[in-house]
């Protein structure tokens, strides 16, 4: 009897009692595989072993496959550097001098990005010689950004990938080409703001109460930023020691990690947990493993990658509330609003929120002290 669950690791479902890893082989690949998924036994009955190997296994998968995607079809290693060779470089081999040039030091994140913008350009014009490519390819590549459901800030961010892979290889080996993904024209991302509408406080609860009710990582981490205003990133890189729960008033430390950065100075702070989020971060302590991460499905010590979170989480709040325009950093824009509606002082909304201070005067003192905050959290009506 096979059995799968939503409280089965993912990529695994029970068979008999044991776990298996089971993947579905991407369309672009499926020519190479004789059948849709790679199945595999696990040969275990505990969940917590079958999660971990079930992670390794995806991830070698998905390095797997982004190298097949952009394998090269010479067989002379470096070809690219080779002088009757330059003026045929390919995408690939463009991203790969990149990476060796500019991958240096850098995290797992920003090989995870490159290698996702690339995959982009590769799905919608091909691994084609760079001097192939023109500013058709580019618009037609924003479009299918923009198709995808992407944010203009994230559109953004894939052009100046690609934008700086081109520039790079064109300036190394001499190209004698313009770089077709400069001066394309892209939507500002000051209207992502107006895309990201505030959730109802109907909605909220509706969302909490499903997180109760579904009971996994991915549902305490929306419960967690629903009462909180978390960003995404900065709750998915949440580390367990950063959770204060035995304090007289259970808190959340918002600091730096090397694995995930702050996106401000103002960013670092401290909120404390009430209603959903103190129930989303009591979860998460029952529920620690071996790993220090609150979230270890997103985060290593390697690098912290919410955005594979944002995708499937801003489908499921879709789904659940029945409103297509509904995205998570809508929570961020409603608990503004809700500490609005309880008369909080906005520079305290400020230091909740981690918004940049708007005056000089607000960035002297100490500011609020985590009891008054604490009070004026419990007025939001969190359940």
């Amino acid at each position: 009897m096979t059995t799968t669950t939503s409280h089965n690791p993912s990529y695994t479902f029970l068979k008999q009692g044991i776990y298996y890893f089971s993947k579905r082989i991407p369309t672009d690949l499926q020519q190479h595989y004789r059948q849709p998924r790679v199945v595999q036994s696990l040969k275990t009955r505990s969940v917590k072993e079958a999660a971990k190997t079930a992670r390794h296994l995806s991830q070698r998968l998905e390095t797997y496959w982004q190298e097949l995607r952009l394998q090269q079809q010479d067989a002379v290693p470096f070809e690219y550097l080779l002088k009757n060779r330059r003026q045929q470089l390919t995408l690939s081999d463009a991203f790969q001098l990149y990476l060796e040039i500019k991958g240096q030091g850098r995290s797992q994140l920003f090989f995870i990005s490159a290698q996702r913008h690339v995959n982009y350009l590769v799905q919608t014009s091909g691994n084609k010689a760079l001097k192939h490519y023109t500013s058709i390819d580019a618009t037609h590549y924003r479009q299918w950004l923009q198709d995808k459901g992407l944010a203009n800030a994230s559109v953004h961010k894939a052009f100046a990938c690609i934008k700086a892979i081109f520039t790079l290889a064109i300036k190394e080996q001499g190209l004698t080409m313009q770089n077709p993904f400069s001066n394309i024209y892209l939507p500002s991302e000051k209207d992502d703001a107006k895309k990201r509408l505030p959730i109802a406080i109907a909605d909220i609860r509706l969302i909490q109460s499903c997180c109760k009710a579904v009971d996994d990582d991915m549902r305490w981490l929306v419960a967690l930023i629903s009462d909180t205003s978390l960003r995404l990133s900065e709750a998915a890189g949440l580390m367990l020691n950063d959770l204060r729960l035995d304090e007289d008033i259970p808190h959340i430390v918002i600091q730096p990690h090397k694995h995930r950065p702050l996106k401000t100075r103002s960013s670092e702070r401290i909120v404390p947990l009430v209603g959903a989020s103190l129930w989303a971060a009591q979860r998460i302590a029952q529920n620690a493993q071996a790993s220090d991460y609150c979230f270890p499905r997103y985060c290593n010590s390697k690098g912290c990658n919410s955005n594979s979170a944002s995708a499937a989480l801003n489908k499921w709040l879709k789904v659940v509330t029945g409103n297509k325009d509904y995205v998570l950093h809508g929570l961020r824009h409603s608990f503004r609003d809700r500490l609005r509606a309880v008369d909080a002082p906005i520079e305290m909304i400020d230091r909740l929120g981690g918004w940049s201070l708007k005056t000089v005067g607000q960035g002297y003192g100490d500011g609020y002290q985590l009891e008054q905050m604490h009070l004026t959290m419990k007025m939001l009506g969190a359940e």
